[in-house]
């Protein structure tokens, strides 16, 4: 087994080097060298490259003249399979397999070195990992989600089976409304979980097309019934922005669903246009965000502690409006409200202004 000297780089070879590799490179063994798919480097037990062929050179971004002679920097271990990480010359990271084996050379024991670059295989192993882990987060938040409204639902229905010769008309109508409130919930639940698949498949998004924002608001608007007495627009009808409609809708209704939940009326909606792009602003005059929590606001699954004690939810909601803003160029950020409270902020490609009618 080799000594290399892991603390050199592979360097420009020695001449005395570059004359001894020039012996290996004759015959049928180097030929042999050449034709492997894998990049072969020889390594005497010095650790000195001593031969590599045109596979290695384009793995280490090194000419093979550079290569021989150099310190290997790589434990050389006979019959043993590793990683290891390769810095190029640009500074540019590859993940390189290497299996070690043995041999005679021209009465010399050499270490035959094979390398194969596996970075596009680990990476597609991480983003694998990744698309699991948020695969089993997405399942076990939406089991613990729909346990709650699921179960209330439940005992609503069998309360108004069991006692409805006994229910006054008013009563049994607050039992309706209550689970029509439970089915909203789980069908908002529903959208955000969509809505986050629909993110991770990137490839399935739309084109973006130029939409009115005004109008787009009043449509969320609608969505919220007698909450939205509690909301004041500012908003030049003209104001157009270039996005996915869904998206857009996306954004709005959980900008929203947040101020109402979390915040206190009245709530405030502005619009403006600066520079080529429009920024929305949704206001409340809630309690405002804990300093220490806003960093971690648009991080996918986070909920402040009081809010996960107070309402239910899922904590995607901002992760999903940051996603889909930045997908287009844009953004979406907090900012605490000067007049007491939280402001949600996006900014959205702006398109030619439409003709106000």
């Amino acid at each position: 087994m080799g000594d290399p000297r892991s603390d050199e780089s592979p360097v420009a070879g020695t001449e005395s080097g570059r004359a001894t590799g020039s012996r290996f490179r004759d015959g049928a063994n180097q030929a042999m060298v050449e034709a492997s798919a894998d990049g072969i480097v020889a390594v005497d037990e010095r650790g000195i490259i001593r031969l590599a062929n045109p596979a290695a050179e384009a793995l280490f971004s090194r000419p093979t003249g550079d290569l021989v002679g150099s310190a290997f920097g790589a434990p050389t271990v006979i019959h043993q399979t590793s990683e290891i990480d390769l810095i190029r010359p640009d500074g540019s990271a590859r993940v390189v397999e290497m299996r070690v084996t043995g041999t005679t050379l021209q009465g010399e024991y050499i270490y035959v070195a094979a390398l194969r670059d596996v970075t596009r295989r680990k990476q597609a192993e991480q983003d694998l990992e990744v698309a699991l882990e948020h695969q089993t987060t997405v399942v076990a938040v939406a089991a613990h989600e729909l346990r709650t409204p699921v179960a209330a639902i439940k005992l609503l229905v069998h309360q108004l089976r069991d006692r409805r010769a006994a229910l006054s008309e008013e009563q049994a109508t607050e039992i309706i409304d209550q689970i029509a409130a439970r089915v909203d919930l789980l069908q908002a639940l529903m959208q955000k979980l969509l809505a986050a698949s629909r993110i991770d498949a990137e490839d399935t998004r739309v084109p973006s097309e130029p939409v009115r924002v005004l109008e787009a608001l009043l449509e969320q608007l609608a969505e919220f019934d007698e909450k939205a007495q509690e909301v004041s627009l500012s908003c030049a009808p003209e104001l157009v922005v270039v996005v996915d409609r869904q998206d857009l809708s996306e954004m709005l209704t959980n900008y929203l669903e947040n101020a109402f939940t979390h915040g206190r009326p009245p709530v405030e909606v502005r619009v403006t246009e600066r520079a080529g792009w429009v920024e929305v602003r949704v206001c409340d005059r809630g309690p405002g965000v804990p300093s220490t929590f806003v960093p971690r606001l648009f991080e996918r699954f986070s909920r402040e502690a009081r809010a996960r004690r107070e309402v239910e939810g899922t904590g995607l909601g901002l992760w999903i409006v940051r996603e889909l803003t930045r997908a287009i160029g844009g953004d979406a950020w907090y900012e605490p409200n000067d007049a007491g409270g939280a402001c949600f902020c996006l900014r959205l490609p702006g398109g030619t202004r439409a003709s106000a009618t």
